[in-house]
This record gives C-alpha cells, sequence and structure tokens, in this order.
C-alpha cells in the first residue's frame, strides 16, 4: 500500500506537472502576441522620439515633431493592437480572402475582384496631393516595421490557430503593407453605405410576381407630415425641379424572363453576404445631431454621434488621439476620434477647434443595366461595341490549381452577372425567352468605382478650423456620401451632404434599366454647391438619423431609400423637451428605447376581443406601457415577438422568401398605412378559403405570440424580458464563423441582453424575418463638449485590442452594454493624467 500510495502520488504530481506544463504553454501561446505598450522601440526613418500615451483602456494618444513620425507611428501601433483585422480586410478588398481561409470564400472574392475595388484604390493614388499619398506611405512605414519584428502567432493568435486548420496556410508570412491597402477600406466602406443594389434586385423580383401598384404600397412616400427631414423647405434652393421621367412599366416587363430572374438571385446572395464580412449588417444606420449653445448649460455646443453597424469582434472602429508637439503649418494635427484599423488619420472625431460626425446619407449611386451582349461585344446606341475584359487569377488554400475568371465590362461598369459558374449562361440562356435578341447580362454602375480624392478629404477635416476650411474638406469627400454634422468652439452648428450623386434623366435608380438605350446613361453629378448645407438654423438643432435630407420641394433627386425618420422624429423630440443639456443628457438620448412603431401599433392591438384568459394575459401586458424597450421590459418582450408574428402572416403567404420583412422603419410605414385599410388585400392569408381583414391578423398574432413567448422563455409574464430574446454576440468575421465550437469560444463573445431595438435611437437591430437576435448596433457612442473637450465623453463597441484574453479585448464592452461611456482625455494635462502606459520610439543609432 505505501508503495501503492507513493506511485498514485508521483502520478498525480506528474499529471499535475503536466497539466500546469501545458497550461503554461497555452498561456505563452496567447500572450505571445501581446504588444509592448511601455519602453523603447527603435523605428527607421524618424526625424524625431515619439511618445506613446496609453491610459487603462489601451487607447494611444500619440505625439511627434512632424507629420511623418505621426502617421509612421500610428501605423505601428494599429499593426500592434490590430494587424490580424487589417490583413483580412486588405484580403477581402482585394478579393484574395480564398488565399487564407479556402474556397468557401472564393465567390465573394470573385464578386469583389469583378467590382475591382482595389484596382479603383490604385487608380486613386496618383490622384491625391502630395501630402495625402506621403501620410499613407508614412503609415505603412510604420506597420512594416512592426511587421519585421514579428510573425506568425506572435503577430496574432488567429495567425497560430490558422496553422493547424487542415487545408489552410501553415507558414503564411504577410505581405509589406502599402497605401492601396489603405485606401481600399474606403471602398468596401462605401459597398453598404451607399447604394440600393440590393432594394433594386427585390423590386424586380417583385415586379416578376405582383403590379407594380402592389408593390409601390410596399415602398411608402416618406412621411414628410410626421417626421421631419434635416433640413426645412426655407433651406433649399428654389431654382426650379430637375426634371425626371420615370421608368415605364412596359419596358420593366419586357426585360424579366425566369432566367434573368435567377441570374439576379445569385448577385443578391452574393452580394447580402458581404455586409457582414465587412462588419455592417441589417439595420445600419446612424444617429447624429448637434446643437447650439442657445440650447445647451454652456453656451457652446455640443454634439453627438452613434454609428450603427455590424456588431463584429473587434469593433469596426479603434479609437487614437495625433497629436503634433507645436501645432501649426509645418505639423498642423492635434485630433481625436475614432478611425479604421489600416487607414491613416482620424475619421470621425474632433480637433483643437471643430468637431464632426457621420450618418449615412445613402443616396442612389449604384444602378443595374440590362445589357444585350454577343460575346465579348456589347450593343449601345444600334451598335455593336467591343467590352473591355481581363482575367483574374485565385489562389485559393488547400487547392492545388489556381482558378481564373474573365471580368467583362461595358461603359456603364463590370458585368456582375457573371459572377458564378453559372451566371454568364443563365444571361446567355435568356436570349431565346427575351423579347430583345442576344444575350444578357447586368452590369453595375457605381460612383464608388470611380477614382477620387476622399482621403484627401479626410485630412482636410482633420485639420480644418472653422466652417469654410469644413466645406473645402468636405468638398473632395466624393463616397459613401453622408450627412456630416459640424460644430465648432466658437459656437457654430452646420450640416453639409458631399459626395457624387449621379443626375439621371429616366427613372430614380429603382429599377434595373436598358443598357443598350443612350438616355438611360448618367448625365453627370449633382454639383457640390447644389448638394444641401445649412450654417446656424434658426432652430440651434441639426438632427440626423438617415431620415430625409431634403423637402420635396430640393431640386434634385436624392434617393428615395430614406429611413423614414422614426428615430430622427424621437431624437428632436427629446431635444426640444429637455431644456438646457449637458454631456449627460446628450448621453442619455443616444439610450432612448422607445418603440414608435409600439407606439401606433398596440392601440389596435388592445382593441381586439381576447376570450381565452391565457391569451389574454399577453395582451394585457401591453396596457399601461410606456413603449420603453429596456432589457428587462416584460411588455417589450410580448410586442416584439407580436411584431414579428404580425409580419410573418401578413406578408410571408404572398412575398417570395428572400423579400420577407426585416422589421425596420419601412414596415413601420408599410403597417401604418394598412392599419387604416382594414380589408386591404395584404391582410388576407392566401392560403385559407376565407377572406382575413385587418383585425383577424391582429388577434392572430396576438395569440400566435402568447405561444410562442411561452416556449421560449416562461408562462408566466412576470418572467419575461426582452434582453432574454435580444442578445448580441460579437463574432470575429473570419474564425468565429469557423463552424469548431473550441475556436469559437476563442475569439467570440457573448451573449449580452440588450434592450432597444431596430428603428429605435438606441439601434440594436434585429431581422424579423430571421428572429431576435442583435444584427447590427451602435458601434461606438460619443458626445463633444465645444466648451471643453475635455469634458467629452466616448465608447467603443469592443476594446482598442484584437488580441483575445488581452485585458484591452472588451474592457469597454461592459460599460457600453449597461449605456456608460469613457471620459475623453484630449488637452496634454489630461492626457498625462490617464496614463497608464509609456512608449517611446527612437531613431536607431548608426
Amino acid at each position: 500500500m505505501p508503495r501503492l500510495l507513493r506511485v498514485v502520488i508521483a502520478s498525480g504530481i506528474a499529471l499535475a506537472l503536466l497539466l500546469l506544463a501545458i497550461a503554461g504553454t497555452a498561456v505563452y501561446i496567447v500572450r505571445h502576441s501581446f504588444p509592448t505598450y511601455d519602453g523603447t522601440i527603435d523605428l527607421e526613418g524618424l526625424d524625431g522620439d515619439v511618445n506613446v500615451v496609453r491610459d487603462a483602456n489601451g487607447i494611444p494618444q500619440i505625439y511627434a515633431d512632424t507629420p511623418a513620425d505621426l502617421f509612421a507611428a500610428q501605423g505601428y501601433v494599429a499593426a500592434q493592437d490590430r494587424f490580424f483585422e487589417m490583413d483580412v480586410r486588405r484580403h477581402i478588398t482585394a478579393g484574395r480572402l480564398s488565399e487564407l481561409f479556402g474556397k468557401t470564400a472564393l465567390e465573394t472574392d470573385k464578386f469583389i475582384r469583378t467590382l475591382g475595388w482595389r484596382r479603383t484604390a490604385e487608380k486613386e493614388l496618383p490622384l491625391l496631393s502630395p501630402s495625402t499619398r506621403q501620410y499613407l506611405d508614412d503609415y505603412a512605414r510604420g506597420v512594416n516595421a512592426y511587421l519585421s519584428k514579428r510573425s506568425g502567432s506572435a503577430l496574432s493568435l488567429e495567425y497560430g490557430v490558422m496553422s493547424l486548420q487542415p487545408g489552410l496556410p501553415k507558414n503564411y508570412t504577410p505581405e509589406p503593407w502599402t497605401a492601396a491597402d489603405s485606401l481600399s477600406w474606403l471602398k468596401a466602406m462605401a459597398w453598404d453605405l451607399g447604394g440600393n443594389l440590393d432594394e433594386e434586385i427585390t423590386r424586380t423580383k417583385l415586379l416578376a410576381a405582383f403590379p407594380a401598384r402592389n408593390i409601390e404600397s410596399l415602398y411608402p412616400q416618406y412621411p414628410y407630415d410626421r417626421n421631419q427631414p434635416i433640413m426645412s423647405a426655407g433651406s433649399v434652393s428654389r431654382n426650379g425641379k430637375f426634371s425626371l421621367s420615370p421608368v415605364s412599366t412596359e419596358v420593366r416587363r419586357s426585360m424579366l424572363t425566369q432566367d434573368l430572374l435567377k441570374s439576379l438571385d445569385s448577385v443578391q446572395s452574393v452580394a447580402k453576404g458581404l455586409p457582414q464580412l465587412l462588419g455592417q449588417g441589417d439595420g445600419v444606420g446612424s444617429n447624429s445631431w448637434v446643437v447650439s449653445g442657445d440650447h445647451t448649460t454652456t453656451g457652446k455646443p455640443l454634439l453627438a454621434n452613434d454609428p450603427h453597424l455590424g456588431a463584429t469582434m473587434p469593433g469596426i472602429w479603434t479609437q487614437v488621439g495625433l497629436h503634433c508637439n507645436n501645432v501649426g503649418k509645418a505639423c498642423p494635427f492635434d485630433v481625436s476620434g475614432f478611425s479604421f484599423s489600416g487607414l491613416p488619420g482620424v475619421v470621425i472625431g474632433h480637433n483643437n477647434a471643430i468637431s464632426w460626425g457621420f450618418t449615412n446619407l445613402d443616396p442612389d449611386v449604384q444602378d443595374l443595366y440590362l445589357e444585350r451582349v454577343d460575346g465579348n461585344k456589347v450593343l449601345y446606341n444600334n451598335k455593336w461595341r467591343a467590352m473591355s475584359t481581363r482575367e483574374e487569377t485565385f489562389k485559393v488554400a488547400g487547392e492545388d490549381k489556381p482558378v481564373k475568371i474573365t471580368v467583362r465590362e461595358t461603359r456603364h461598369g463590370p458585368l456582375i452577372s457573371d459572377v458564378g459558374d453559372d451566371e454568364r449562361k443563365v444571361g446567355e440562356q435568356a436570349a431565346s425567352q427575351a423579347k430583345y435578341p442576344k444575350a444578357y447580362g447586368v452590369a453595375l454602375q457605381w460612383t464608388a468605382l470611380n477614382p477620387g480624392k476622399t482621403a484627401d478629404a479626410l485630412f482636410a477635416i482633420n485639420t480644418a478650423q472653422d466652417w469654410t476650411q469644413f466645406r473645402a474638406a468636405a468638398s473632395q469627400f466624393q463616397v459613401p456620401s453622408q450627412n456630416l454634422v459640424y460644430a465648432d468652439t466658437d459656437g457654430h452648428i452646420g450640416y453639409q451632404a458631399p459626395g457624387l450623386v449621379p443626375i439621371r434623366s429616366i427613372g430614380r435608380g429603382d429599377w434595373p434599366v436598358p443598357g443598350w438605350d443612350p438616355k438611360y446613361y448618367w448625365k453627370g453629378y449633382i454639383p457640390f454647391e447644389a448638394m444641401p448645407t445649412e450654417l446656424d438654423p434658426p432652430s440651434g438643432i441639426i438632427v440626423t438619423a438617415n431620415q430625409a435630407v431634403v423637402p420635396s420641394t430640393y431640386q434634385y433627386y436624392l434617393t428615395n431609400s430614406w429611413d423614414y425618420g422614426y428615430r430622427s422624429q424621437q431624437i428632436l423630440d427629446r431635444i426640444k423637451a429637455a431644456g438646457k443639456l449637458d454631456v449627460n443628457a446628450m448621453a442619455s438620448i443616444q439610450l432612448d428605447t422607445k418603440n414608435k412603431a409600439a407606439e401606433m401599433l398596440v392601440p389596435y392591438l388592445l382593441r381586439i376581443s381576447i376570450n381565452d384568459p391565457f391569451d389574454r394575459q399577453g395582451q394585457d401586458t401591453l396596457r399601461n406601457w410606456d413603449f420603453t424597450q429596456p432589457p428587462d421590459s416584460a411588455a417589450a418582450a410580448y410586442f416584439n415577438v407580436v411584431w414579428r408574428n404580425l409580419l410573418e402572416l401578413t406578408f410571408h403567404d404572398q412575398l417570395p422568401e428572400g423579400t420577407w420583412p426585416d422589421g425596420g422603419s419601412r414596415w413601420f410605414e408599410v403597417i401604418h398605412t394598412l392599419l387604416g385599410q382594414p380589408n386591404s388585400g395584404w391582410w388576407d392569408d392566401i392560403r385559407t378559403p376565407q377572406r382575413e381583414s385587418r383585425d383577424d391578423i391582429l388577434r392572430e398574432a396576438l395569440v400566435n405570440a402568447r405561444t410562442e413567448i411561452t416556449q421560449k422563455m416562461a408562462r408566466e409574464p412576470v418572467n419575461w424580458q426582452w434582453g432574454k430574446l435580444h442578445k448580441l454576440t460579437l463574432t470575429n468575421q473570419t474564425l468565429g464563423k469557423s463552424g469548431n465550437s473550441l475556436v469559437e469560444k476563442i475569439f467570440n463573445r457573448g451573449p449580452y441582453e440588450l434592450g432597444g431595438g431596430t428603428s429605435i435611437v438606441d439601434a440594436t437591430s434585429w431581422d424579423a424575418s430571421v428572429g431576435y437576435d442583435v444584427t447590427s448596433a451602435p458601434s461606438m457612442r460619443m458626445i463633444v463638449d465645444l466648451s471643453n473637450f475635455d469634458n467629452s465623453r466616448w465608447i467603443n463597441l469592443t476594446g482598442v485590442s484584437g488580441h483575445a484574453y488581452s485585458s484591452n479585448y472588451t474592457d469597454q464592452t461592459e460599460l457600453w452594454v449597461k449605456g456608460e461611456t469613457l471620459p475623453w482625455a484630449f488637452t496634454k494635462g489630461a492626457v498625462e493624467a490617464t496614463r497608464k502606459h509609456s512608449l517611446t520610439f527612437t531613431k536607431p543609432d548608426r
């Protein structure tokens, strides 16, 4: 027994030591990629020392003597924190993701390579100002200095995990970073923030099944009488409306064939996969507003912004401060805010004199053209003309042979219908069924495929000192077109809409048009001087939340795809009711969870007679509800289940799958109209022999919701909570969707129970056609105090670090979930007071 005991003890110690060794190895592997935040590092090419001060949240404030040193240090710091994210982003935008992740990414690569994001970015480089070009190169120099010191899992844990996955690269070495890598990300952001491709395809598919008037009822006009646009009727040009003829229904229908619809289905499927990959998602939008000193406790403006994007891990934004030690003409930067990893400068934030915010204007800058093609020729103005062609080659991880495709382009743009193995054949087969001879192809014209100077605009905004300089910078901002909200320390507030917005003679971009007919070609772009703008409005309030920008008297056509203004009107109402605002009051508005759809619908729901006491319990939770949606609300939980059931019962029987309601603001407005039409055909369930009316469907939605919420949560309403249904999981965009639960657990975080909802100010959107999980959310929140920048507040959805298990990986997430923010130190003294880490870059000794 003693000997056996000694063996057992020895074995136990050995096992314990083995487990400790394994644990120690795991800790070493995880921490191996953590960057150095303290000490001194040599950096080639510096003119002088550069100091990087980080607070407890790891947010870097960079101080340098020259712009070259400043941006080189920003590149190095970005690579420290987020290089894997940067590397994935450049592979996405170059159409090379399959090099890292195999054939599952190939269709996405084909689509992006067909569009030519990277090619366009490369064409932009020679158009940029010499200073911008230099900033991009300096940033790349800093990134590459970091890459020269590390590789593999020492760069990021993801590379180590990838090397263990069958079929993925084993000894991957990242290529050097380039200026084009940085510019390409602007194309990615323009993709989901600047067009209506998905909506255009959906309308076309619906036209094949419904009369045009039925489709128009699903796309109602903006409710100007209830939800105020950004600019009032008195603040826009009255030079007369630009003439715009509609595309006739006959022309639209003459182009429809089943093969064409199949081709559009394929394009739509690939295109819909991009937003999630890029860190965007359903419910994309933003809130930004500014109030003058007349509405504040300090007498100076306050500006708030919270862009709504996909919830990713790490978050889409990173925080940074860029400070010249002596601010002047030679070194003009003293700016802090949010940027994208891989892009130098600050995208949203403030400098020492002004602050600015972005929301999506979402003009219609994408048009589909149906082309008549014959091989590599295309018909235009009664003549067959040669298309430009190029060959694209894809290296695919795990595959021995590269994949090649031929991209064809017409005068309108690339033939996106060629994407996929069968799509070119679809277009060719359509000829036998169509009214027109030869084959069909679908080309995309998109403003972002025109090389431009948006990068110049970003740096010019970073250094602008007043409204005149800000507008001059905005004039170079081509894509994506945004609502720019402005405030300065002199007390001015303003609004500017920039960007390339096409002028059409026929049509509004709602439907595909005949590419062979010259009258459908774009005539040019709205002049910048005619774009909506406003300085110091009499109200002292500017609210932008993706609603209509201009009243119907505006001279040009921007879009009819506005958000329907439920968020913006709630913000405006809150501001007007608030009295004098301070930073905390602005923050409370960002967290507003009032559901305007509930306010509209609940009175109708409460008038429905329900006899069964069990079913009536659900309806009773809506009585005396204030229509807010905190995570612990039973009424919000039940209402949203009712809302989802209502949309399903009303539309799923008649609309094809893929066009079912997502429950956003457009559907708020559709239901608002239908509530006043109790016998509309949309209420009828065509699967039953009887004809249903509005009240029949409302009753069924209430009863079905009672059953569903009982099954999902609890029998007793006291135990219902909206947050139990409405959860956010922060997902790594690549390995976080690997299908390997262990790998996903390493990189993903959550779920977190949230309040808010779709088309609510606290915009934690969900897709009613899928479920209740959060699809997009406020990706950051900021409130800037123009009376004292150090009194400003900010918060990121995740931490600044992209390294799993870093203390700065999700340190801001818990605060974000609770609606809290961090102090935003800006002046040197305030930054020093928050110092946790200090890193100095120096010139290496020769």
